[in-house]
């Protein structure tokens, strides 16, 4: 049976705690052992070398040293890494090596809580096979990204909260590897309810399935 580790914590407004219990019993349903973690010395734990998968959700806040060297190293070896909006885009803001493993950091969401669309670039891909373009209401991540990502769903900024990035095309869902590992990210989620959209949803189940080993 394919082990999975959730750890979950930092800041409160993504709801990190009912995020985790959402994805908990989406990986069990595919058949994974789940542990879940509140706290990021779960990431210096060596026993994570052996794990099928990780899911940071875990916003801002701050890795130590160790545990930053061992998540690293434990996705260069080949353990799955995947995750959703701040809980893992917006995680650890200091530490410029789990970046470049996630390949994108949030730098901002104009407007807040906003309507946009979300536009399908990979229909081929398994991950997002059957789901077409589809409206959203969230926030919409600006992001840096790496443009070594296979970018699998896209959004267009409209210049209505910040005119100098009208018509900016911005990856909302993407994958990657580092080292041996593979990486899954999607933009969406802002908070536990939006679960609920089942292309949110169903993207990724998905994407956190084809990132564990």
């Amino acid at each position: 049976m394919r082990q999975a580790l959730i750890v979950w914590g930092g800041w409160e407004g993504h709801e990190p705690e009912a995020g985790a219990r959402v994805v908990k019993a989406m990986l069990e349903e595919e058949g994974f052992a789940v542990r879940v973690e509140n706290t990021t010395a779960a990431f210096a734990d060596p026993a994570i070398a052996d794990l099928s998968l990780i899911v940071p959700i875990y916003t801002m806040s701050k890795l130590t040293r160790a545990e930053e060297a061992n998540l690293t190293e434990a996705v260069e070896n080949g353990v799955g890494l995947g995750g959703y909006h701040g809980g893992m885009g917006d995680a650890f803001r200091e530490s410029t090596n789990y970046q470049f493993m996630c390949g994108g950091q949030w730098v901002a969401h104009p407007g807040n809580i906003i309507d946009y669309r979300v536009n399908i670039v990979r229909r081929d891909d398994p991950i997002m096979q059957g789901i077409e373009d589809f409206p959203y209401r969230s926030e919409q991540y600006y992001m840096h990204v790496d443009p070594s990502n296979e970018v699998l769903a896209t959004t267009t900024f409209s210049g209505d909260h910040a005119p100098w990035i009208d018509g900016v095309v911005m990856p909302v869902v993407w994958k990657r590897q580092h080292g041996k590992g593979r990486v899954f990210y999607s933009s969406l989620g802002h908070v536990a309810s939006e679960f609920q959209v089942p292309q949110m949803r169903t993207i990724l189940r998905r994407g956190l399935v084809w990132a564990a080993r």
